[in-house]
Order: C-alpha cells, then sequence, then structure tokens
C-alpha cells in the first residue's frame, strides 16, 4: 500500500490536501454531505469544484478507529481508484491507495 495524499482536517470536518499519482496531483477536499440513503457517501471529494470521488465513514474491526473509505473516478482513469483516508500521527491524515 503507497500513501497517495495527505489532508488536514478543520473544526466543520472538511478535509483538504493534495492527491499524488503518477498521473495525478490535484489540490482535493472532501467534505460531510447528506446522506439520500443507507448506502449513499458520507462525503464527497472535489477539486476546482469538480466532484470526482466519494467517501464512506467507517470503523477498524479491531481497534474501533473511524477512517474514511474513498472511491475515486474520472472518465480519463483506466479503472477507479479505492484509498482509505487514516489519522496518522500529528493529526495529519494519510491517503492509502488500495487495490
Amino acid at each position: 500500500m503507497a500513501q497517495i495524499g495527505s489532508f488536514t482536517r478543520d473544526d466543520k470536518g472538511i478535509y483538504t490536501g493534495e492527491i499524488r499519482t503518477l498521473s495525478l496531483r490535484v489540490k482535493a477536499t472532501i467534505r460531510p454531505c447528506e446522506r439520500e440513503n443507507d448506502k449513499a457517501p458520507d462525503h464527497r471529494v472535489s477539486t476546482s469544484g469538480v466532484e470526482f470521488g466519494a467517501a464512506w465513514t467507517k470503523a477498524a474491526r479491531e481497534t474501533g478507529a473511524e477512517y474514511l473509505s474513498l472511491k475515486l473516478d474520472d472518465p480519463s482513469f483506466p479503472a477507479p481508484i479505492y484509498a482509505t483516508l487514516t489519522q496518522g500521527d500529528d493529526g495529519e491524515h494519510k491517503l492509502i491507495w488500495s487495490r
């Protein structure tokens, strides 16, 4: 698993940071949103006003620690990118790519 981004969280629960891969480098925002049903995302991911992902709040089985499970997608991607946003040391949140 590789770290593809880092974010900070403000008092309103909004994450701001950058996503970096070999072909992608964008400033991104992860904002809480109202859920329309049980399967709807808890957050929306956007860059420059364009939504390109969603995130769901999850809890680790062993520790109960909360994290975000993200799905990023765009017509320019060969396939969706799945990642988790977890809190690291010093309050920074790490975006970890998973396959």
